[in-house]
């Protein structure tokens, strides 16, 4: 930490050629750049880690659009932050104003987060009017002081990364997720301390994920609108570091010390030991900065117009492709650099395997619209330090054309959310959706097969953060979002969801059993779909927001993931754990390549058919009503190289028990039933099962040992 007595003797020098972004140090000080192409001067303020001024020194070295300076005597945990000095013109875009400390956007850790108040906003007398004078208050005392950090030799990683195929992520917010534990101490809850622990862990371990991906953990700030309602931003959707961890997941004794980003590190080291992947969900498309009414706490003032689009005939409002009230420019190079240089950041510096993109299309847009081809999304698919991680995007944005679902290239997979709606509408009552259910548990191959990628492109969910949990998307009809303060007008309005019969708690047994089977065909169906599941943390808990499809300020028990389903249905938990299990021992339910029913086994049974209850073979015109089917697929290698030739999915979303049949085990094997999500036992006669309403059924064809 840096000491609270003023320095006597700081010396700032140019040092030549530009260096390296961001504040660096070596054995006798810290080189300090900044990049801005419009500003006219930087100063560099430096502070003692009780927030006193220590010194302010103008960077003397400007190269191109870098302002940079050497401070001999400094060291790894000084405090620092810049001021920029250039045209306050807010009509055409230009917003400086040196009276604003500006977090360095290359900071690799925070003091704090940002204490929204008067002295953050540029402009003067709570108006952003264009005509507004510029604000003269200080800002220091509101604004985080960025740390030099001394950087990191290369973290570790796994020993060998999972093919995609094998597969399974569950996304988790680091805070929900560990603050209602049992096993967590008051220290560990809602940090990054927490997400470490051993009891957590060996939960996930058991449960048979691979991979977990982190909702953002980039350090971020509350929305002003929030701050007025007297909520926090609880999902972290609002970044304003995009190299440096949340200081509100950082445990306070680590906060007190200066050892944030030391945690930060020691958690993805302890899930690396349990043998999980990390993925963390990045938000580049737009910054906590807002749009015109927000604060000035970095980007903004450090250059308005080289980090953000503005409108070509009035710069001084934003575009808002991303409804958060501002847009990245992806056509910057400014910006380009920082996004690829925050991800080789923390792939190869602190050793995440991969990323998910928040609203990619951003990524992808020029003034004219979104490009697959656009050079930032292929700097950050070629990038030699990115080549064996895991990129995923989610595939929309609130731009004109903002659904990009199947454009984007290889290598990256994409959220599939036409997976997340036709699941739910076949089990939640939908009618007429056999066909295009069929086409998601195949892998979506009419979206993705068209550039050449495979199932692993589609990254399926039946639930995420966004939305109903699990357990709410079989208790409510209807969004329940009156906390959030917005009159119950925001998150989605059509869920396909079902509440069986009463909105929300219930004491009916009769509805309770439904529900439970309900959530198990859902989440089989997610398992044994061709492609990549994703699991929403909480879901095999049983855990509920109370019908609140929108929890993003909910940091309270709405939000938190409740744990008491660990005594309460250990069942279910096992469970899920049997269905992932499953899918790990069966490579039929995770191929790596889309099959069409275009080879067949020695028996001539193709390698993919979809069976009415009957047996027969699906044409065309059964698909429009039919409620229940079966999903067979073969393995076509020689026989005598198999334990397990075949698998068959009986799926009855129908209100009475339907009897099926299947194809005949031929030679030495038999059907066995591997799974099933109702308690009630299937009845066999001569072939055929009866499978219970609403319900599913997973059945093997495998040798026979007998004595």
């Amino acid at each position: 930490m840096a000491s609270d007595a003023a320095a006597t003797a700081w010396t700032i020098t140019d040092q030549g050629a530009a260096p390296a972004l961001g504040a660096v140090p070596d054995k006798d000080g810290v080189s300090f750049a900044l990049c801005s192409e419009r500003g006219e001067a930087v100063d560099l303020c430096l502070f003692s880690g009780s927030g006193t001024e220590l010194a302010r020194l103008r960077l003397p070295g400007r190269h191109g659009n870098v302002f940079h300076g050497y401070v001999a005597g400094c060291k790894a945990g000084q405090h620092y932050g810049f001021r920029v000095h250039g045209p306050y013109r807010p009509e055409a875009g230009e917003r400086f104003n040196p009276h604003k400390l500006l977090l360095d956007p290359y900071a690799r850790q925070l003091s704090n987060d940002v204490v929204i108040g008067n002295s953050v906003y540029g402009f003067a007398d709570g108006s952003p009017d264009d005509a507004a004078a510029m604000s003269t208050s200080d800002s220091a005392a509101a604004v985080p002081k960025s740390i030099v950090v001394s950087r990191a030799s290369p973290g570790p990683s796994l020993d060998a990364r999972r093919s995609w195929e094998e597969s399974v992520i569950y996304e988790l917010n680091v805070r929900g997720f560990t603050m209602r534990h049992p096993a967590l101490s008051e220290q560990e809850r809602g940090s990054f301390r927490g997400l470490a622990n051993g009891q957590i862990l060996k939960h996930l371990k058991a449960l048979g994920v691979t991979t977990l991906e982190l909702m953002p953990v980039h350090a971020f700030i509350d929305e002003t609108f929030l701050v007025e309602r007297g909520l926090k931003n609880f999902w972290g959707y609002n970044s304003i570091g995009f190299f440096a961890p949340a200081p509100r997941y950082v445990s306070r004794e680590a906060r007190a010390s200066g050892d944030g980003l030391d945690e930060f590190q020691a958690m993805i080291d302890a899930i690396h030991d349990h043998g999980f992947e990390v993925i963390l969900d990045v938000v580049y498309n737009h910054t906590a900065e807002g749009n015109r009414y927000g604060p000035t706490i970095s980007f903004r003032g450090i250059d308005n117009l080289g980090y953000y689009r503005v409108k070509p005939d009035n710069p001084g409002h934003y575009v808002n492709d991303t409804g958060c009230g501002n847009t990245i420019n992806a056509d910057s190079p400014i910006v380009r650099q920082m996004v690829l240089d925050s991800l080789d950041y923390w792939a190869n510096d602190r050793g995440v395997d991969g990323f998910r993109f928040d609203l990619a299309p951003i990524l992808g847009r020029t003034s004219d619209g979104f490009h697959a081809d656009h050079p930032l999304l292929n700097d950050i698919r070629t990038a030699p330090g990115l080549a064996d991680v895991r990129l995923i995007v989610e595939p929309w944005d609130v731009g004109p054309g903002g659904y990009q679902l199947g454009q984007f290239p290889e290598p990256f997979a994409e959220w599939n959310d036409k997976y997340r709606d036709s699941v739910r509408r076949f089990w939640c009552g939908g009618e007429g959706q056999s066909a295009e259910f069929a086409r998601r548990l195949h892998g979506s191959a009419d979206i993705f097969e068209h550039s050449g990628r495979g199932p692993e492109a589609s990254i399926n969910f039946v639930s995420s953060h966004d939305g109903f949990t699990l357990s709410d998307l079989v208790s409510y009809e209807f969004r329940h979002n009156h906390d959030n303060g917005e009159d119950n007008r925001d998150g989605h309005r059509h869920n396909f969801s079902s509440n069986h019969g009463i909105e929300g708690d219930t004491d009916d047994d009769g509805i309770l059993a439904v529900r439970r089977r309900q959530r198990l065909n859902l989440l089989a169906t997610l398992l044994i779909s061709q492609g990549v599941p994703m699991l929403l943390a909480g879901d095999e808990l049983g855990n509920s927001q109370h019908g609140n499809n929108n929890a993003f300020a909910q940091d309270n028990e709405v939000g938190w993931v409740d744990w008491a389903g660990l005594d309460a249905d250990p069942e279910f938990i096992a469970s899920v754990a049997a269905l992932i299990e499953l899918r790990h021992q069966t490579p039929l339910l995770r191929q790596p390549i889309y099959v069409h029913g275009d080879a067949r086994n020695a028996d001539g049974q193709l390698n993919i058919n979809w069976l009415a209850p009957d047996g027969r073979s699906l044409v065309t015109e059964d698909w429009l009503e039919l409620r229940s089917l079966s999903l067979v697929l073969v393995d076509t290698r020689p026989p005598n190289e198999l334990t397990v030739d075949a698998v068959a999915i009986m799926m009855n979303a129908d209100e009475a028990d339907v009897e099926f049949t299947l194809p005949p085990a031929t030679g030495k094997r038999e059907w066995r039933c591997a799974f099933l999500t109702s308690s009630d036992a299937i009845s066999s006669d001569a072939g055929c099962w009866t499978i219970a309403a609403k319900s599913l059924a997973i059945f093997l064809r495998s040798k026979v040992y007998r004595v």
